[in-house]
Parts: structure tokens; sequence; C-alpha cells
């Protein structure tokens, strides 16, 4: 199931906590910086620039054939931005890693509303071993305010995930279909799980709580609690299997390429301030041992990130 890969990966082993360790067992990819969400904790609203990139596919296959010859396993094809934008390179990425690459397992987390089923049905005849729904909204309204859209979006994603649930069903793909949610305070909460145990939970194979990651959101605290939630320390996995903050596993056990090829040192990413390294120039062994993430990797292991790129994360403030 999908929580015991997500603990596998939260969880750092020994071997890994090093400054220089081995590749990681799994990497994400941004394959377009595009989304057509404007959450309120999201990261991605952190760029400056226009959201219009796809990840040309000679790029993709380039490093995602080092990546498995450094030993990585697991290819999620997401990282900030929605990879259903690009449907089509999407596909095409999935059939690559299966057939050409023999990757062991592919895995993508979407917010559902461009999850049609052609590309959904698409991708599971390609290969794809996991699709989760990320369902963060309990109505229509905390819809409007939370993500920024038009509240059909949110009944096109559910409308989405019981359609991917038939599709797998009747074609007998092999692709676990699964749903997070951010866990919310008061009210919210309540109403959130009305709303799973309705439309989320009877047409999916697991479903798990996450906290507000605090480096997920500049927002105030005044607003967060508007909205209904409240940012927690760092990124600490799952609710249930939470984690010490410090050192960030993220640093040591799991991979994140941005859309222009940079390896960033942060599961929530979105500029370049957390670069590493830049696979358009260098090798993902080069980058993921870079001297650069070396030294973060050894103020982790002595938990003292000051000065480093990591200091101003809520985490640790």
């Amino acid at each position: 199931m999908i929580a015991d890969r997500i603990d596998a990966i939260t969880r750092i082993p020994l071997d890994r906590l090093k400054a220089k360790p081995p590749a990681p067992r799994s990497v994400k990819i941004e394959l377009t910086d595009q989304c057509n969400y404007a959450c309120q904790f999201c990261s991605l609203k952190d760029r400056e620039h226009d959201h219009k990139r796809v990840m040309s596919l000679d790029l993709f296959k380039g490093i995602t054939a080092e990546m498995r010859a450094e030993g990585v396993e697991e290819i999620g094809l997401f990282y900030i931005g929605e990879s259903f934008m690009a449907p089509k390179l999407l596909i095409e990425c999935v059939r690559y890693l299966k057939s050409e690459l023999g990757m062991p397992y592919v895995f993508l987390t979407t917010n559902g509303s461009l999850a049609h089923p052609a590309t959904v049905k698409a991708c599971m005849e390609a290969g794809l071993d996991s699709l989760k729904w990320s369902i963060n909204a309990a109505d229509d309204v905390q819809f409007a305010e939370v993500m920024g859209k038009p509240p059909r979006l949110f009944a096109q994603s559910l409308r989405n995930l019981r359609n991917a649930r038939e599709i797998r069903d009747a074609g007998g793909y092999e692709c676990g279909i699964y749903a997070s949610s951010i866990q919310y305070d008061g009210d919210q909460a309540h109403q959130m799980s009305q709303m799973l145990e309705r439309d989320v939970l009877p047409y999916v194979d697991q479903h798990y709580f996450l906290p507000l990651y605090g480096r997920m959101t500049k927002q105030t605290e005044e607003r967060a609690a508007e909205l209904g939630f409240q940012p927690t320390a760092g990124n600490q996995g799952r609710v249930g299997a939470l984690v010490d903050p410090l050192p960030c596993w993220a640093v040591f056990t799991e991979g994140h390429v941005r859309v222009d090829g940079h390896l960033s040192a942060c599961c929530f990413g979105a500029d370049d301030q957390y670069d590493m390294g830049d696979l358009t120039k260098q090798t993902f062994a080069e980058a993921w041992n870079s001297d650069k993430f070396a030294a973060l990797r050894e103020a982790h292991i002595k938990k003292d990130i000051t000065g480093t790129v990591c200091d101003g994360c809520m985490a640790y403030n």
C-alpha cells in the first residue's frame, strides 16, 4: 500500500544518513510547472515567472536513464506542477519508464480535475503503478476559498476519481488508486470526514492524512486560521507516522527535479534557492553528491542548519 512506501522514504536508514549517500530509491520529476489550481498552501506561488514550461522528452529520458543506472527504483511523475496539464508527455513518460527502462514503480499525484478518463486509461495501459488524488476541500465553498478556482473543478475531480476506479477495475490494470488530504482543524475536520466517507473512500484502495507542512505556505497565522488549517513544522511525513523534522528526510532519501532539470534539496523547492545541481550540465550522480549538497547534509546530520538554505524553513523557526 502507498502508506508503506511513504514511510520507507520519510524514515532515513542509517546507511543513507551521510554527506554523500547512495542514490535515492525514489525521485520526483516535474513534467510541467503549470497548474490549473491556485492553492493557498502551495509553494508554486513562490515562482516569479509565468508557469508555461514543459520538460523536454529528451531531457526526461536522459536523466531517468541515469537514475535507473544508479539504482533508482521509483519515479514520481510530478513535483510542484500538475502533470495532467501535459497529458501527452505524461503518457509517453510512463510508457518509457515501464517499457524501456523497466522502472519497478511509477507513481503520480494529481489534483484530479484534469485526470480525464481517456488519459487515465492510457497511463494505466502504459503501466502506471499508482495514481493518487490530492483532495483538500470539504465542499464547494472551501474549494473556492482554498484552491482559488470555480467549484466545478472540485466536482470534476471527484467524478474523475470514480471514473478512474471503474477504468482500473474493468481493465484489470495493476494500478493502485489512492487519495490524501490535509488534516484540517476544528469544524473543517468534521466536514472533511463526511465528504471523504461519501465521495472518496468507496473508490480508493487507501486514504491518508497529511499535516499542512510549514514550508508549503507563506500565509500568515491569521490567514491560515481563517482557512481552517495550521502549518506544522517542516515535512514530517504522513499523519500517524510523523518523523522528526531535523534531519529532514528530503535531503537524504528522495530526489526532486524541477521542470528546468535542476535538482532541489527541498520537497517544496519551487524556486532556485534550494538547487544543488543542474542535470542539464551534470549527471544525476554528480548533482546528488555535489559538494554543495554534501555540505547541506552535514549540517542536517549535526542538527544545526544555521546559515544554510534551510535556515528559514518554518520547521526550525
